[in-house]
Order: structure tokens, then C-alpha cells, then sequence
């Protein structure tokens, strides 16, 4: 049975050392802070968070299941990525289990801090992941085109 996620003193001060890394852009590369307005206090909330990259598309993923940033995301559907002084703007859309199958199986290949918190282990059938979806929903990430500008 996989564990529940619990925020507690460790995690919290874990975040802030990985935000900051994050925002002076010392932390591994695929490491990203996500900025999106809250579905609630329409205040924009940031956490650090793992951008996956898998079969040439970006992907964020929800490892401890839904939390307040998944719940903003559907709400919002777009956010902002930032990582040292480079920011941009992203779409995010939340994707079907099929879809997200095999990303969740990379996942939890290149994230071994997050894997007690799945079922389905590094190896499994990707119809293993699959069933994982529910818990652990999976966003595609696309930039959002700018409009407008003189031709260069």
C-alpha cells in the first residue's frame, strides 16, 4: 500500500532550501519553480516542483497525490515557470490515465524519493501506472504563445 504524503517541519524547510536553489538557479536543471493564482484567494502560490521531460514533451506531475497546487492548476489551467531569472508562461492541461501511464513510470524511474508514495513499482507494466492516474494526476505543459509586437 502506498504511503500518504504528510506535510511536516522537514518537508517545509526541504522547500525553502529547493525554492531557493531554484530561484538562484543552483538546483538541478529540472528543477523549476511553479508560480499559479490560487482557485480561491486568486493569490499567486509557488512551489518547487520537478519538470519532467519525456518522449520530447514537458510534464508536471503530482507525486503525493492532489494537492492545493493540482486543485489551482484545474482552475487556472495556465501557471508560470521559473528558474533562476528566466520565467515563462504555461498552459497546463491535465491529461487521461493512457496518457499519463508512461509518464508516471518514467517518473518514478528518475524520482526515487517519491516512489513510496505509488503502488505500482519501477518495473511494473505500464498498465500498472495507469491505474496510478487517479492518484496521481499528470499535466502537460505547453507555452503560451505571445501575441502581438512589431515584426522584427
Amino acid at each position: 500500500m502506498a504511503k500518504t504524503y504528510r506535510q511536516h517541519l522537514i518537508r517545509r524547510v526541504g522547500n525553502v532550501v529547493v525554492s531557493r536553489a531554484v530561484s538562484l538557479g543552483i538546483a538541478p536543471s529540472y528543477y523549476v519553480l511553479l508560480t499559479i493564482r490560487g482557485r480561491r484567494s486568486g493569490q499567486e502560490r509557488t512551489i518547487p516542483i520537478r519538470l519532467m521531460r519525456h518522449d520530447g514533451q514537458e510534464w508536471l506531475v503530482a507525486p503525493y497525490g492532489v494537492r492545493d497546487w493540482v486543485r489551482n492548476a484545474r482552475a487556472a489551467g495556465e501557471a508560470v515557470l521559473r528558474r533562476g531569472r528566466r520565467s515563462r508562461s504555461v498552459r497546463l492541461t491535465e491529461v487521461s490515465a493512457a496518457v499519463a501511464a508512461p509518464v508516471l513510470a518514467a517518473y518514478v524511474r528518475k524520482e526515487p524519493v517519491t516512489r513510496p508514495f505509488f503502488d505500482a513499482k519501477v518495473g511494473d507494466a505500464v498498465s500498472a501506472f495507469e491505474a496510478e492516474a487517479g492518484r496521481h494526476p499528470v499535466f502537460q505543459v505547453t507555452n503560451v504563445q505571445v501575441s502581438g509586437g512589431a515584426d522584427a
